[in-house]
């Protein structure tokens, strides 16, 4: 889940090389955006909090591509920076879980460590190939694929139904 909101938070910016609109503008934006995806403690209150977080975004992009080794270097920063010490706790209607930092943390420090634990997970079970940008012509949102053959190669947007239609038209055209 933490990389599926990973990426969900990247993809809220700016595309790489292009004019994007920000949909998280402000710290309201971004405050409903963390009731969206469930986010426990401490909110964001102060437009520095919300550019730290907007800051951030880049950065995980960067990660999403790395080979292996360089992840492992990239996580290590992550957790190291936003002083991570693991505990096990159970709130609200989430059972025992891991929180690496205190919940009135820094948001982003808190978004940045969280990320870096899944990380871990993920270096850890070797699928790091899960991590993926969509195959999308005009598109470089970030996807998480948890298809069981490893397969999928297209954000949630319309570039999935895009590629389908051009390969069917494609297909069409060589009958013809």
């Amino acid at each position: 889940m933490t990389l599926m909101h990973a990426a969900a938070l990247v993809n809220t910016g700016p595309a790489l090389g292009s004019e994007h609109r920000e949909d998280l503008p402000d710290v309201a934006a971004l405050v409903e955006w963390m009731h969206g995806w469930q986010w426990t403690g401490r909110h964001p209150s102060t437009e520095a909090e919300a550019d730290a977080v907007r800051r951030l975004r880049p950065r995980i992009r960067q990660i999403w591509g790395l080979p292996e080794d360089d992840l492992v270097e990239a996580t290590n920063a992550l957790l190291r920076e936003g002083r991570a010490l693991p505990q096990l706790v159970r709130h609200g209607d989430f059972d025992w879980h891991i929180h690496a930092t205190p919940d009135d943390a820094p948001i982003a420090d808190r978004i940045a460590v969280e990320v870096g634990m899944a990380l871990v997970d993920v270096i850890r079970a070797g699928a790091i190939d899960r991590l993926k940008v969509c195959a999308g012509d005009d598109c470089d949102d970030l996807i998480i694929d948890l298809s069981k053959n490893r397969s999928r190669k297209f954000c949630d947007g319309t570039c999935g139904t895009r590629a389908n239609v051009a390969a069917y038209r494609a297909r069409k055209a060589a009958d013809t």
